[in-house]
């Protein structure tokens, strides 16, 4: 009797124990817990685009990705037309849709509720930027021919230069200045729509301007100067040669002649690509030259003109005086000189330029090739 009471109480004992071990497993493999679950998950693998060379250009969130900036009409196209001269460059039209996707990443992280919201769904900052970053390299990569370098031109950009910085760890930053009473009347006589930006009101133009410029100066001085590169538009226009050997030597690119002559290559295989909505293509497509300067003199109201150092402070942090109408900006190289006087004396001829680009070659139709060395 003794034998089966011992017996039993065994088999109780056994069942407890292997009751512990299957309810210790189900809590292991169904947690409940409310934090956020991680898995392990293969390398990421080496991305490739293919020129029509059939030739592999790895690329990563690693590369040394360039990222071209600044306010609207200061010059960001004529500096990415001057890249993408250079044989081992692409930068191509703008993606417009990098600055947006930055922008709405931006408007979820200031809101206190947005940001609760996709923390509950699971999205957190390190699950947004992971989406941010690849989103960006895709079309960044994808969006024109295969390059060594590739190079991003989208003037907003540059509003996130921090936090580009931090997602491309080796990315560099071409900031480009430009006199904002140059770019305010540029956008109004041309009708550059940007939000925030009355063009009926050159005033409330010149404060828009400013508090931009000031957020994007923050952010290239912040990053430091071996990141972010400012390069000021009338500088680049009068002396072009001692200005692009600076910026190459900043990207660590190896110096082409081809920079200095950016127009040669317009509208040819593996050369600069140009688009129709962008408001600056008539001009670059032009030997760089003098025009542009300072068509802003005597645009401006009076009662503007009197106030303009407390209307626009970031002119006299940049190194522009206010006060001076016409500013002396410098004295241009002569080949900027000769390039100016060969512009005014053909206008016909260039104006026929500009329409045969658009009209007669396929290249702006068509994104296929690849850079050639």
């Amino acid at each position: 009797m003794v034998f089966i009471r011992s017996a039993t109480r065994k088999k109780i004992i056994l069942f407890l124990l292997a009751l512990c071990a299957l309810v210790l497993l189900f809590l292991n493999t169904f947690s409940c817990d409310s934090g956020p679950q991680y898995y392990m998950v293969p390398k990421e693998r080496t991305k490739y685009v293919y020129g029509i060379d059939k030739k592999a250009i790895p690329y990563d969130k690693f590369m040394p990705l360039i990222f071209v900036g600044g306010m609207p009409r200061s010059g960001t196209t004529l500096m990415r037309a001057l890249l993408d001269a250079h044989p081992e460059i692409r930068c191509g039209e703008e993606t417009r849709i990098i600055p947006r996707i930055l922008g709405m990443r931006t408007q979820w992280e200031r809101s206190p509720t947005e940001k609760k919201r996709l923390s509950e769904a699971g999205i957190t900052s390190e699950v947004m930027d992971s989406a941010v970053q690849n989103f960006i390299l895709e079309i960044i990569a994808k969006h024109g021919i295969a390059a060594k370098h590739l190079c991003n031109k989208d003037p907003f950009t540059l509003k996130s230069t921090i936090y580009l910085s931090n997602l491309f760890p080796n990315a560099k930053f071409v900031f480009m200045i430009r006199d904002g009473r140059a770019v305010v009347n540029s956008i109004i006589t041309r009708k550059v729509t940007i939000s925030g930006f009355d063009l009926k009101n050159p005033r409330k133009c010149l404060q828009r301007w400013n508090q931009a410029v000031d957020l994007m100066y923050s952010q290239c001085v912040r990053v430091g100067p071996t990141r972010c590169l400012p390069v000021y538009y009338e500088q680049l226009v009068l002396h072009p040669e001692v200005w692009m050997h600076r910026i190459l030597n900043f990207l660590d690119i190896p110096w082409n002649a081809s920079v200095l002559h950016h127009q040669d290559y317009v509208g040819k295989p593996g050369g600069i690509s140009l688009s129709r909505t962008e408001k600056s293509t008539d001009q670059v497509i032009k030997p760089v030259n003098l025009e542009a300067l300072s068509k802003w003199v005597g645009h401006f109201p009076e009662d503007v003109v009197k106030d303009m150092a407390a209307i626009a402070p970031m002119l006299q942090v940049l190194g522009y005086d206010p006060n001076a109408n016409p500013p002396d900006y410098g004295t241009p190289d002569e080949q900027v000189r000769d390039n100016t006087l060969h512009i005014q004396k053909n206008l016909n001829f260039w104006r026929q330029r500009e329409r045969d680009i658009f009209d007669k070659n396929p290249l702006n139709k068509t994104k296929t090739g690849s850079k050639k060395s």
